[in-house]
């Protein structure tokens, strides 16, 4: 297995993952496969394309992209010290083998050799106990709770809020 940064390249690849994590963990997302299933492949390309702003990380059994994490930077002169880690899917079948922690970690690595960046956000479903545990691994810890954060298929989803410090302050 490795781990590298997507490119444009990866686009189909990637599609087909985000839509199969999108049907088979529709609670996991703010997305919907209904909509994202919809839109064309340059959609998924421009998402690819690598910046100090946004970027994905791809895991791959040989080339077999099998799981994914995205990066995207917050605008504005006040918040562009903040970045956050979504979009994360893991083929089921791999999850519990390491490399969702790999891709996760080269993500980490990647955003703090940003300039200017010194902290990661994420939300994570509050019933999504194992999601929880993983982040935290990371170092990754609950700042808040939003209730009613999601609504799917007639029900709402509360989320943790968690955030990684690299430094106490990196002017």
């Amino acid at each position: 297995m490795n781990v590298r940064l997507l490119d444009i390249d990866d686009a189909e690849q990637y599609r087909a993952l985000r839509l199969k994590g999108l049907k088979t963990d529709p609670g996991a997302f703010g997305s919907t496969y209904e909509l994202e299933s919809t839109l064309q492949i340059e959609n998924f390309e421009g998402r690819l394309k690598y910046s100090d702003e946004q970027f994905v990380v791809g895991g791959f059994d040989e080339d077999r992209l099998i799981c994914v994490a995205s990066f995207i930077r917050r605008s504005g002169p006040k918040s562009n010290h903040k970045g956050n880690l979504q979009a994360m899917y893991c083929e089921e079948e791999y999850r519990g083998k390491g490399i969702a922690r790999d891709v996760v970690t080269y993500l980490i690595d990647k955003a703090r050799e940003i300039q200017g960046v010194d902290q990661l956000s994420l939300a994570v479903v509050t019933e999504n106990i194992r999601a929880k545990a993983f982040y935290e691994a990371f170092g990754f810890e609950i700042y808040g709770t939003e209730p009613r954060a999601m609504f799917n298929d007639g029900k709402y989803y509360d989320e943790h809020k968690m955030i990684l410090q690299f430094s106490s302050c990196n002017p």
